[in-house]
């Protein structure tokens, strides 16, 4: 049975060793290439780090395993178990080209059920905790419950290619107070659960992108889904919607209404 006390602790340690290795190398140079397409970017960094978390867990917890953005994901059909989904740098086209607003991100997952997440933002120091039933925190300093934030006084974070893409959230541009584009999807989730951001969209994410995030943001009493107001599989490509609970019942009703 697991321990998820010391499975917090453990993979808290291992957070912060990563933090610390990407730091390092980023004072030396960085080898870059693309995967998809022109801006879909992997470094060497994001490879190595990814290859930490699973020789790690090789040593310490032979029967889980990886979900990661780098490779490791293929190997993954199911949740069976207890799986460790990791972005080992969410926001790489940042990392690369400003070297900032990216971050590691973990979610840990038993039976399909996000039990540990962490995002870290590397350049700030700032890490976003959360074991389930036990809250959320940064920095070791307890997060609210989100508050229920009118769309008038509401910063949202939406990527503007969206925007373009699908109309209905135009409503939400011209009535919103703001909106914001930080290239990190781990980031703005937290930002949602820390009360910075009261909603965040996009039409396409990965498990790794939203996994920790979203054991974050549900410990303060956010709601994560797709489009259609599912809950996520954290196995396949979705769209995703993470808010304070009167935003994500205002984008239901316009976005289906």
């Amino acid at each position: 049975m697991n321990d998820w006390n010391e499975i917090y602790n453990t993979s808290k340690e291992w957070i912060l060793e990563a933090g610390d290795y990407i730091r390092e190398k980023m004072k030396s140079s960085i080898n870059v290439s693309s995967k998809a397409n022109q801006n879909d970017l992997v470094t060497d960094v994001d490879k190595a780090v990814e290859e930490f978390f699973i020789e790690k867990l090789k040593d310490k917890y032979p029967t889980h395993r990886l979900m990661g953005e780098e490779g490791s994901a293929e190997l993954i059909s199911n949740l069976n178990g207890t799986v460790w989904i990791l972005d080992p740098i969410d926001g790489t086209v940042n990392f690369v080209h400003q070297e900032c607003f990216f971050a590691v991100s973990l979610g840990i997952y038993h039976e399909g059920v996000g039990m540990v997440g962490f995002i870290y933002d590397v350049m700030k120091d700032e890490l976003f905790t959360a074991l389930k039933g036990h809250g959320a925190y940064v920095n070791g300093k307890k997060l609210d419950t989100v508050s229920n934030v009118s769309l008038q006084e509401s910063i949202l974070s939406v990527n503007v290619g969206w925007i373009l893409e699908d109309r209905r959230l135009e409503y939400f541009v011209k009535e919103a107070r703001g909106f914001r584009s930080y290239g990190s999807a781990a980031l703005e989730i937290a930002y949602v659960a820390a009360g910075r951001l009261e909603a965040y969209i996009s039409f396409a994410l990965h498990p790794w992108d939203i996994a920790g995030g979203a054991v974050i943001l549900k410990e303060v009493g956010g709601i994560v889904s797709n489009y259609e107001g599912r809950e996520l599989t954290y196995l396949n490509k979705d769209t995703f919607i993470a808010a304070n609970p009167a935003i994500h019942e205002l984008l239901m009703d316009k976005l289906h209404n």
